[in-house]
C-alpha cells in the first residue's frame, strides 16, 4: 500500500509537506503543490480517510435522509437516491443512507457523531417536526420539498429546498383537460397514509387543482386510493355512481396507473374517446403505460443532482439559496383527448355487469390528436 512517506520521496519533500499539501493548514507553493500531486497521481495514493477527516474536520461523507414510510412510490425515491449518489461522487462525496422512520432524532444522531458533513431530507412534510433540528444544527442541510404551503415561507425560515413545483403541476393538468372541454374531472391521489401525514408534494399538488378547477369552472372529485386494483376499482365505481359526468381523470398515484386503465378496458371505456387520463409520473412510468400517458413528469434525477450541488456549495462556504421549485414540464401523449358532449357524455358503458351503453359511433369518432 503506498503511504504518506512514498509520495514525499517521489516527490522530493518532506512528509509534513504533504501533510500541508493534503490538509491545506499551511501556504505551500504552486510548483511544490503541482510536484507532489504529480506524485499522488503517479502512485496511486489515497489518503486513508480517518486521518483525512481528522485533519480537515470533514468526513468527506453527505447523510441522505429517506425514510421508507407507508405509501411512497419507492422507484422514484431511488431514482433520487442514485442522482444523489452519483452526484455526490462527481464532487468527491459519499453517500450515507438513513431509511429510518427516526424523524428528529436521525438528525440528532448525524449532528452528534460527526459522521457526515452535511444533510438531504427527503419525504418533507409540512410542519416537518426535522426542521427545528435542522436550523439549529451546525451542518447544512437541503430538503428535497417543501415544508410550508408556499415558497415564500420556507425562505423566511432559512431553509434551502429544491422540488417540483407540485402546485403549478396540478394546476396544469386541470388547465390541459379544460382546455379539452372536461367539465368533470376525478383525482386519484397518493394513498391515505401520504396526506395523514402532512406531506408536502401530495398537499400541495391538491391546493393547485382545487385553484385550477375553480378558475376553469371544474368539477373536480378527490379520492386517496392505495395502488391496488382492488381500490381503485372502489374509488372509480364511487366516483362514477357520484358523478356520472365524469370524463377525465388526474392521477398522482404511480402504481394506481395500470390498475386504472385495466379497470377502464374492462367497463368498455375507451381511452381517450371516452374517458382522458393525465399522470403526474415519471417520463418511464408514462411512456411505458399500456396507453402512453399525458403526464407531468417527476424530474427526480434532477432533483437529487440539484441537492447535492447545493450542499457542496454549502460546506464550500455559500449563503443557501431558498427555495428553487421546477417548473412542470406536461407532455401530451394518446390517453387524453376532447371531451365528449351531449347525453352520451359520462354514461355507463357496458362492464363488467352489462349495465348501460353508448353509441358507438360516439367513443370512435371523438379522441386522438
Amino acid at each position: 500500500m503506498i503511504t504518506l512517506a512514498d509520495v514525499a520521496r517521489h516527490a522530493g519533500v518532506s512528509a509534513s509537506t504533504v501533510s500541508y499539501v493534503l490538509s491545506g493548514k499551511r501556504s505551500i507553493s504552486a510548483p511544490t503543490r503541482e510536484r507532489i500531486q504529480h506524485s499522488i497521481d503517479t502512485l496511486g495514493y489515497r489518503p486513508h480517510a480517518g486521518a483525512r477527516a481528522l485533519a480537515s474536520s470533514r468526513t468527506g461523507i453527505l447523510a441522505l435522509m429517506m425514510p421508507l414510510r407507508t405509501g411512497l412510490y419507492v422507484p422514484v425515491m431511488m431514482e433520487i437516491a442514485m442522482a444523489v449518489t452519483t452526484t455526490a461522487r462527481s464532487h468527491g462525496y459519499d453517500v450515507l443512507l438513513l431509511t429510518g422512520e427516526e424523524g428528529p432524532e436521525a438528525v440528532r444522531r448525524v449532528e452528534g457523531s460527526a459522521i457526515a458533513d452535511a444533510m438531504i431530507v427527503m419525504d418533507v412534510g409540512l410542519d416537518d417536526p426535522r426542521l427545528p433540528c435542522l436550523q439549529e444544527a451546525e451542518r447544512p442541510a437541503v430538503l428535497i420539498g417543501l415544508p410550508t404551503e408556499s415558497a415564500e415561507s420556507a425562505d423566511a425560515a432559512g431553509l434551502d429546498c429544491v422540488d417540483l413545483d407540485f402546485e403549478a403541476a396540478g394546476a396544469r393538468c386541470v388547465e390541459h383537460l379544460a382546455g379539452l372541454g372536461h367539465t368533470g374531472i376525478a383525482v386519484l391521489g397518493e394513498p391515505p397514509a401520504v396526506y395523514e401525514r402532512g406531506t408536502g408534494f401530495a398537499a400541495r399538488t391538491l391546493t393547485g387543482l382545487r385553484a385550477a378547477a375553480g378558475t376553469h369552472g371544474v368539477g373536480l372529485l378527490h379520492r386517496p386510493v392505495d395502488g391496488t386494483y382492488a381500490a381503485v376499482t372502489a374509488a372509480v365505481t364511487r366516483v362514477f355512481e357520484e358523478r356520472p359526468g365524469t370524463t377525465a381523470f388526474v392521477v398522482q398515484n404511480e402504481a394506481a396507473v395500470e390498475p386504472l386503465l385495466a379497470l377502464l378496458r374492462h367497463q368498455g371505456r375507451a381511452v381517450p374517446e371516452d374517458v382522458s387520463v393525465v399522470a403526474i409520473c415519471p417520463d418511464q412510468v408514462a411512456v411505458h403505460a399500456s396507453v402512453p400517458l399525458t403526464a407531468v413528469s417527476v424530474p427526480a434525477p434532477e432533483m437529487g443532482r440539484l441537492a447535492v450541488e447545493r450542499l457542496v456549495g454549502r460546506l464550500a462556504g455559500e449563503t443557501p439559496r431558498g427555495t428553487e421549485l421546477i417548473p412542470p414540464l406536461l407532455t401530451a401523449r394518446a390517453s387524453t383527448g376532447p371531451a365528449l358532449t351531449g347525453p352520451t357524455a359520462g354514461a355507463a358503458l357496458p362492464g363488467p355487469h352489462g349495465s348501460g351503453s353508448a353509441p358507438t359511433e360516439d367513443r370512435r369518432g371523438r379522441g386522438g390528436h
